[in-house]
């Protein structure tokens, strides 16, 4: 046995950092961040806390994982959408993005939206998504400026109502159900936009 195979099995029972990661945000979702513990991960897991840790630090850092595989989805699905010619299409663009975010990185982008803001690592991410969101209402008011959305919604409450709808997919929606992604993307934004067009 080499030196490099010694080394890729040591602390690796059966599960790899990719399994530990998937098994810490399964159970800070089930009963939160806060009441999850070390022990709580290895006895979902059958491991060792040195087994554990040879992977990853702590529960903290399995948690600043997962909120930036969520967060930095969400920001490239805008950084492609800022890309578009114009506002409609970037409008489009983030609203599309963002639900493909959301159904590709469900349990991580479920952790997000439950963060309560008690740790540093809540408090950045909780800023980033403000950021975010901030940056969106901007789109939305650039399509108020073509006349795509109506004017008389504030642009902020537009925003929220739309992610509104984006994010209340974490509460049904299923990777093996019958929702194809794609057609979900379309709908939303039919709902979404048919919604926010000027009146005839």
């Amino acid at each position: 046995m080499t030196t490099s195979t010694r080394t890729a099995r040591r602390g690796r029972p059966g599960h790899d950092r990719a399994d530990i990661i998937r098994a810490g945000v399964e159970l800070f979702n089930e009963q939160g961040y806060d009441a999850t513990s070390v022990s709580d991960l290895t006895g979902r897991l059958g491991l060792t806390k040195s087994a554990l840790y040879h992977h990853v630090e702590s529960k903290e850092q399995i948690l600043q994982i997962a909120l930036e595989d969520a967060l930095g989805g969400l920001e490239k699905a805008l950084e492609n959408a800022l890309q578009q010619p114009t506002a409609g299409s970037r409008l489009t663009a983030i609203i599309e993005g963002a639900v493909r975010v959301l159904t590709e990185r469900q349990p991580q982008v479920t952790l997000l939206l439950r963060l309560r803001g008690n740790s540093e690592i809540e408090t950045a991410a909780l800023a980033r998504r403000r950021r975010f969101d901030h940056t969106v209402t901007g789109l939305v008011r650039e399509a108020q400026s073509e006349g795509i959305v109506r004017t008389d919604l504030d642009a902020g409450v537009a925003t929220r109502l739309i992610f509104g709808m984006i994010n209340s997919v974490v509460e049904w929606y299923r990777p093996d159900g019958p929702v194809d992604p794609d057609l979900l993307a379309g709908e939303i934004l039919a709902v979404a936009l048919g919604g926010l067009r000027p009146r005839a």
